[in-house]
């Protein structure tokens, strides 16, 4: 192997994927990879990674499959045919990407929202099983010397 590929358990471990997931957006055509060994063994790239890793961070923000392949098509559309595009079809690509921008955007305010509360919820649970500091004991007056 000359390093520019990765069999899919180096895949997995970067992105922090199972196999199974992996295998599952292979047969979803997700990602493809971008090679087979001679053994038949899936052998990807750098771009087959940030590929896995686009779709990572869009499964926990609720996007379907079909969501992810279509963002997954307007991007790849738009990095291959950079000089081939229409000045029309390359605003209607970037248009589709920046309405999952800020779906996205509604997205990660609605966690942090989420998250808020959950954290509230952690702190009033916390006071309930932390006892409250027992007060130190009021210095004693020291014995005044007299001259």
């Amino acid at each position: 192997m000359d390093g520019k590929h990765m069999q899919i358990g180096e895949v997995a471990a970067r992105t922090e994927l199972s196999l199974r997931t992996i295998r599952h957006y292979e047969e979803t055509g997700l990602v493809i990879p971008s090679a087979r060994s001679q053994g038949g063994f899936r052998l990807f790239t750098e771009h087959d990674v940030a590929r896995l890793m686009v779709i990572r961070r869009m499964k926990p923000l609720g996007f379907t499959l079909d969501q992810m392949r279509d963002l997954l098509d307007a991007t790849d559309r738009l990095d291959a045919d950079r000089g081939a595009l229409g000045a029309d079809e390359r605003e209607a690509l970037v248009e589709r990407i920046r309405a999952y921008q800020q779906s996205a955007a509604e997205q990660v305010g609605e966690l942090r929202v989420q998250l808020s509360r959950a954290e509230d919820f952690e702190a009033t649970l916390r006071a309930r099983v932390t006892p409250p500091p027992t007060p130190s004991p009021a210095p004693t007056p020291s014995p005044t010397t007299r001259d």
